[in-house]
């Protein structure tokens, strides 16, 4: 039981760490340009759907940093270094393939 729930965890948290480790929201800015082509949002529609981006991203890092810490409190200090390296790994893929779309 508790293997499946640190796993459960663990999948669950992968896909929020690239999201909640960077500074500016993912395409924000973007997925509101393009609602507002698509559905011609007026401006007082653009500003309360980045509220809405804004504040799901809140909530997402929130729930990010509150899986972490419950990993952190499973994990055997040798578990965690390796997950921090696996992590790390990641997060170093993740702005090679960021450098290269650009």
């Amino acid at each position: 039981m508790n293997k499946k729930l640190i796993a459960l965890m663990l999948l669950l948290t992968l896909p929020l760490t690239a999201i909640a480790e960077t500074d500016t929201p993912p395409d924000s800015h973007k997925r509101v340009e393009h609602l507002t082509k698509e559905l011609g949002l007026t401006s007082e529609q653009q500003v309360k759907v980045e509220a809405i981006f804004n504040t799901q991203r809140e909530k997402m890092k929130a729930a990010h940093e509150e899986a972490q810490a419950g990993l952190k409190a499973v994990f055997t200090p040798e578990q965690l270094t390796k997950f921090e390296a696996m992590q790390e790994k990641r997060q170093k893929m993740r702005r090679e393939r960021m450098q290269h779309k650009k």
